[in-house]
């Protein structure tokens, strides 16, 4: 009688120290959502296998271009302005070149690094405006102050570039694509033309990717990264570029349809040889 009296008060003990689900919920509550959307993952990406050059049977050079307003581009993109649960690729990149944790340089080759004032010229905007102030008795006063615009830019910035190495390995017998760097082009409006910002050395900025979630619109609760999103080729893109004797781009030899039929070209010769690569 005493054990069962005994378990009984366990089982009591136990049932009151349970969480009260009477709200709906198992968690406290989240800035970023239910489903605990924090910004920043405990994630490292992976150290890309040493390749040695006498496995390399063959490779070519790729220059892409993301327009970040397409429908697969738009996680990249947005938001365009400051949110405290989620960032943008341009907002994430910045922020880390800014505090000098990434270099970056003015041109794809990485012959010219940028000063931090070189940088925060480019990406802080600082105007002097006139401020009105009032005394106690009504008179008035201006005078001139700095005031310093971060975040309009982020939406100006809807162009990015991409250079990238395919190559066949030996080793595994597969086609495999590293990217090498990343350009981001800003949208003047006045001139209607693309202004080349900054290039950043894409290994270099790996560990800072794969730091941020990227919002996924069908999967609130996936933790993919920035960094898996490159990895797996989960974005929209043009090639613009390829090696070539003559150095020259696709929109110096082609325009309109011509150049998309162009790009879609190299994506197929890219195809082809992997593909005929398997052929015996």
């Amino acid at each position: 009688m005493r054990l069962i009296l005994i378990i009984f008060l366990f089982l009591s003990s136990a049932l009151k120290s349970q969480p009260d689900f009477s709200d709906g919920s198992s968690r406290e509550a989240n800035p970023c959502g239910y489903e605990d959307n924090l910004l920043q993952v405990n994630k490292t990406p992976l150290q890309r296998q040493y390749i040695r050059e006498a496995d390399v049977a063959w490779e070519k050079r790729v220059w892409r271009e993301l327009d970040l307003r397409e429908k697969l581009n738009l996680p990249l993109y947005f938001p365009v302005d400051y949110q405290s649960c989620r960032v943008s690729l341009f907002q994430l990149v910045s922020k880390h070149v800014l505090k000098g944790q990434i270099v970056a340089f003015a041109d794809e080759s990485y012959y010219k690094p940028l000063s931090q004032d070189a940088v925060r010229n480019k990406l802080i905007e600082t105007k002097e405006i006139d401020e009105i102030t009032y005394d106690e008795n009504g008179n008035e006063s201006s005078r001139v102050i700095s005031s310093s615009d971060s975040v309009s830019l982020l939406a100006k910035v809807t162009k990015v570039r991409v250079v990238e190495d395919w190559y066949l390995n030996k080793q595994t017998s597969t086609m495999e694509v590293r990217i090498i760097s990343m350009g981001f082009f800003e949208y003047v409006e006045e001139k209607e033309a693309y202004k080349e910002l900054f290039w950043v050395y894409f290994p270099a900025i790996t560990k800072y990717l794969a730091k941020y979630r990227l919002y996924n619109p069908k999967n609130v609760g996936d933790y993919s990264t920035f960094h898996d999103v490159f990895m797996r080729r989960q974005f929209s893109s043009m090639v613009i570029k390829e090696s070539n004797v003559y150095d020259r781009s696709i929109a110096e030899y082609c325009s309109g349809i011509e150049a998309l039929q162009e790009s879609d070209r190299v994506k197929y010769e890219l195809f082809k040889m992997e593909h005929d690569w398997w052929e015996y």
